[in-house]
């Protein structure tokens, strides 16, 4: 990879940190939310809390096609500013609103704005490296994703350090990375009337470059979808997972150290990813892909298990483990679809992704509320390792017919 690709990877990469600040920055201040919600008459749990992390995912999936195919025809850059600005703009919307029900609203327009980030960045990543550089560079975007996945609750780690911080000043600080990423943008990234104008150059090396192979496109795609669920899932409400580990000391607050707990986590799935990246070769990554999402089920269930402190040693695999995923799918996707059509590729694979995993919340705190505090975590965290293993069945069907097509 050439320095200046690299410097394009990293700093493209930088919004992907930022996306997934965003969409995690609800669950590192779910259980405030509640709290701030809930009256003498009406106590806010997990029930509620849960759709409202839908209410963010749903638009972040559903949109993300017609992201896609817009990214396609106007180039990404374009898109990528509308995503910042928006994002930026909705975190205001956030910190304003009076009542649950404005928040819902708030949440549900972040969410759209930020379903353009993965077509339009993804794809701006697979048009400039090639077959051979492509998994490197979509290991360091994935790295930057898990970063801020992990530096959404250490920042409310932090803020909530200061007494009178609240979720809402939460919000409020969040405006600020997106909108000078924003500004960034427009004076750095190179543009693009459309995505079809890359140079072929860049595609030089890979064969498969104008060719579309729609069933194996398909069958990860399910594959992927079933594993979106499991993320959504399990990074809603980590928090309340984290909060009896039984670590924190007296001096600290709950808030504070049930998010620097969930960073930590966290973190260890941007090691995931760096791993994951050196090892996603082209002729290997169907086989990857199949142990990665099989991994997961015996992390789940040690989750299910998991008492006092190894709750955080549990959560500290899981997350190592299914972060893997991410540079092997993005790379299998550019493998599997057309160079052309690369934007609006990436853009159904989110808007399943993402958008049926938006789901997962919802399943997760009804779960929980149902299942009763004592086996809310066994219920919830058993049944996504069945989801894992179907998931990693679906993989096994993409590698065995991808061994009988190159045969």
């Amino acid at each position: 990879m050439t320095p200046s690709t690299l410097r394009l990877v990293l700093l493209i990469s930088c919004a992907h940190a930022l996306v997934h600040v965003y969409e995690q920055a609800l669950p590192s201040v779910e259980q405030l939310v509640a709290a701030d919600f809930s009256t003498a008459e009406v106590k806010i749990g997990p029930e509620t809390t849960g759709p409202l992390g839908t209410a963010w995912r749903v638009p972040f999936g559903a949109l993300a096609l017609l992201a896609g195919w817009l990214a396609d025809r106007l180039g990404s850059k374009s898109l990528l500013i509308v995503y910042l600005t928006g994002c930026a703009a909705t975190s205001a919307l956030a910190w304003w609103s009076p009542t649950l029900a404005a928040l819902f609203v708030a949440m549900f327009v972040m969410g759209s704005f930020a379903s353009i980030y993965h077509p339009a960045g993804l794809a701006m990543i697979s048009h400039e490296t090639t077959a051979a550089n492509r998994g490197a560079a979509l290991g360091w975007h994935g790295i930057f994703g898990s970063v801020g996945i992990a530096v959404a609750p250490l920042l409310a780690s932090a803020a909530f350090l200061f007494p009178q911080a609240s979720w809402r000043e939460y919000y409020l600080l969040l405006i600020v990375p997106g909108a000078a990423l924003a500004v960034l943008f427009v004076f750095v990234l190179p543009g693009r009337k459309s995505d079809d104008d890359v140079p072929r150059s860049v595609a030089d090396n890979d064969a498969s470059e104008d060719s579309m192979r729609w069933g194996a496109f398909f069958t990860l795609v399910a594959a992927g979808t079933a594993s979106g669920f499991i993320y959504a899932a399990l990074t809603h409400f980590l928090p309340r997972y984290l909060d009896t580990a039984g670590l924190r000391p007296a001096s600290v607050s709950a808030e504070s150290f049930r998010t620097l707990l969930t960073g930590i986590v966290l973190l260890c799935g941007a090691a995931g990813q760096g791993v994951a990246g050196k090892l996603a070769r082209p002729q290997r990554l169907e086989w990857l892909l199949v142990l990665i999402l099989a991994g997961n089920a015996p992390c789940l269930i040690w989750m299910a298990l998991a008492t006092g402190h190894w709750r955080l040693a549990a959560t500290c695999v899981m997350a190592f483990v299914h972060f893997m995923n991410q540079p092997v799918y993005n790379s299998l996707i550019a493998k599997f679809v057309a160079r052309g059509r690369r934007s609006t590729g990436y853009g159904f694979s989110n808007m399943m992704c993402f958008g049926i995993g938006a789901l997962g919340p919802t399943y997760a705190g009804l779960v929980r509320y149902l299942a009763g505090p004592t086996q809310a975590d066994l219920w919830t965290y058993a049944s996504l390792a069945g989801l894992a293993l179907l998931a990693a069945l679906l993989a096994a069907v993409l590698w065995r017919n991808s061994v009988h097509a190159e045969s």
